[in-house]
């Protein structure tokens, strides 16, 4: 096996007589990866999707180990019931929607009710912040708006924006979970 690293596992005092994987960040065959990979999944949990969403925040992210899921925003257990003893925190945001070619700009403290009425094909961004700031939305783009209503013509200024506020944000829903997960935290 000219050209290859051997695997660097010796176990009992005898080496792993298997290459190293290709690319693998560390020199161990496959199937010694294979191992340290469900260790470290058994030790310190894995990400992925949470079989629905976090009764507390909302979120579908969760880290799933052995003894059961945490949500990955609130670490709230799944399967605990939430308390009623406390109603959810209010996390008011400024939300984009888009629609064909025109942005809508509103608020609100329920999006997923908000938007079950409006029209639109894309949540864009979400803002944290009440009606204060989307007025200051609104007179900041105002030549680009459609008159009597919330809705504006896409521009470059208005692009920006929206570039500026979701900035290492892949996905809008997330952060919003994150935002009301902080909100009962402080809460305590």
């Amino acid at each position: 096996m000219t050209g290859t690293t051997p695997c660097a596992v010796v176990a009992g005092g005898v080496a792993c007589t298997n290459p190293a994987h290709p690319g693998a960040p560390l020199p161990l065959c496959l199937q010694h990866l294979l191992v340290a990979a469900d260790w470290v999944a058994d030790e310190y949990g894995q990400m992925d999707a949470l079989p629905s969403p976090c009764a507390l925040c909302g979120s579908r992210l969760g880290v799933r180990y052995p003894s059961g899921w945490l949500c990955a925003v609130c670490e709230w257990r799944v399967g605990e019931t939430v308390s009623g003893e406390l109603p959810p925190p209010r996390v008011d945001v400024v939300y984009y929607l888009r629609f064909r070619d025109r942005v809508k700009i509103g608020t609100t403290a329920n999006p997923r009710v908000r938007f079950s009425s409006l029209p639109h094909d894309e949540v864009l961004a979400f803002e944290r912040g009440d009606r204060a700031l989307e007025q200051r939305r609104h007179a900041q783009f105002a030549a680009h708006r459609i008159p009597r209503t919330e809705w504006f013509e896409r521009t470059d200024d208005l692009d920006a924006h929206l570039a500026a506020v979701s900035a290492g944000v892949t996905d809008p829903w997330s952060l919003l979970a994150l935002w009301r997960s902080q909100a009962i935290a402080l809460r305590g």
